[in-house]
């Protein structure tokens, strides 16, 4: 394939579909779509792989819309999983801006969400199927899902798919789809360990990686912050959040606690607009939520990594680590949000002792280190917390161990002293004194017999 640049006209696409890509505003493909698409055309098993925010979605959705052309019976007849329901919708959205042309029927399938509208769609009549690997078990062993007519299926962020987590349901799924069928998995990120277990469905595919694995965006300016706890962490946000230009913000934690925490702060300073989205948050507030964010109502988003994967968002000008992800490769995918389309942004994370470890993991794999910054004299770094620098401590003994079984650090399991029964001592006491006496009676006996 030439190197110059294509136009989507040098692809086998109807006139439908290419009106909608050019009323969507996109005049030549990404390097993953010019490599990928022409392959799924093929009928070939492709494994893509490119950084976020490259069209990695596209370069399915176009080759599947294709290859169906039109709606057709009651079966649907591509699968389309992703890993959680903001992905899935992301996707939907897809569909309908490159399949606006067209008479295909699809439904997407996810959580949260009672299912009875789902199930309607489906007894209407599906071409295409977006789901969640849950649901789609879920609506298949209840009889709502027919998959006989399944000629493709898709994993999209296929890391995080084929994460020990989700291979019993992919597994499970695999055994009750067709096997005669065309499997495509894209991804920014794929390890050696996944990737053996990818081939266990895929036949002789077509490796696409049109970037090195886990490559950030030249786009993106990169820095951490050393940062000694999670107060100071907090006075550090209000002052990104107070004196750079930052028109739209998202921060992410580890958890659905510290969302929570991050917002309920950040919302008593009053620094404009937010919302807060992780998995406990109803799907009609994390819907709406995300839609208020892109409109651009709404200019600071928290979010755990539910947010982290595959949502096009554009305009964001700065993401904050608030907490370093401990899945490596979440960093990618997080900080991916800014940057996009060939716009530049600002990615910061805040690394904390315990956390230092976990990072040095993160610059391997993005095969770069991350310039440190040093904390404004502005903002206050207040003393650790005596019970969370120990928290500190033992997690980073662990990691120490992790490294050195040996090591032993300031938290291993040490031997029991035992401790002395009182009734022993008092009974030992008790023998001592009871001898003295004995040997008292004993002189007093023998001095009289000498008288």
């Amino acid at each position: 394939m030439s190197d110059s640049p294509h136009s989507f006209e040098n692809f086998k696409l109807n006139k439908q579909l290419l009106d909608a890509v050019k009323e969507a505003g996109y005049t030549k493909p990404t390097p993953i779509q010019e490599k990928a698409i022409p392959l799924s055309l093929a009928g070939h098993d492709v494994l893509g792989i490119a950084q976020t925010g490259t069209g990695k979605t596209a370069a399915y959705i176009l080759p599947i819309l294709m290859k169906i052309k039109y709606a057709q019976g009651m079966l649907p007849r591509a699968l389309i999983l992703a890993p959680t329901r903001e992905l899935v919708m992301q996707i939907e959205e897809a569909v309908i801006v490159f399949g606006k042309n067209t008479d295909l029927r699809f439904v997407s399938l996810y959580g949260g969400l009672g299912p009875k509208t789902q199930i309607e769609k489906l007894q209407k009549g599906v071409d295409i199927i977006i789901s969640t690997p849950g649901r789609f078990l879920d609506l298949y062993r209840k009889g709502d899902i027919v998959t006989k007519e399944i000629k493709t299926m898709v994993l999209d962020e296929a890391d995080k798919m084929l994460d020990m987590g989700f291979m019993p349901q992919i597994r499970s799924i695999l055994e009750i789809i067709p096997t005669k069928r065309q499997n495509l998995l894209f991804s920014a990120t794929f390890g050696q360990k996944v990737e053996k277990f990818s081939y266990e469905f895929l036949e002789f595919p077509e490796r696409v990686e049109v970037s090195p694995q886990a490559t950030t965006a030249e786009t993106i300016h990169q820095v951490k912050y050393l940062i000694p706890n999670i107060k100071t962490k907090t006075n550090l946000l209000i002052h990104i959040l107070e004196a750079q230009d930052v028109k739209r913000i998202m921060v992410f934690t580890k958890s659905k606690k510290n969302a929570e925490l991050v917002y309920s702060y950040l919302d008593k300073k009053k620094l404009g607009s937010m919302r807060v989205i992780h998995a406990n948050k109803g799907q009609n507030t994390r819907i709406n939520s995300m839609e208020d964010f892109k409109a651009g109502d709404v200019r600071i988003l928290v979010a755990t990594d539910v947010a982290a994967r595959g949502l096009d968002i554009s305009m964001v000008s700065h993401v904050v680590n608030f907490d370093v992800p401990l899945i490596y490769e979440d960093y990618v995918h997080r900080i991916g949000r800014t940057g996009r389309a060939e716009n530049e942004g600002i990615a910061i994370t805040f690394v904390n002792p315990a956390e230092e470890y976990h990072f040095e993991k993160i610059e391997e794999i993005i095969r770069m280190e991350v310039p440190t910054v040093q904390i404004p004299v502005e903002v206050e770094t207040v003393p650790t917390p005596f019970e969370e620098k120990q928290a500190y401590e033992r997690e980073i003994d662990g990691q120490k161990r992790k490294m050195n079984p040996d090591f032993k650090g300031g938290f291993h399991e040490k031997k029991a002293i035992p401790k002395a029964n009182p009734n022993k001592v008092e009974k030992k006491r008790g023998n001592k004194n009871s001898k003295a006496k004995r040997n008292r009676n004993q002189m007093k006996t023998q001095a009289k017999w000498k008288k």
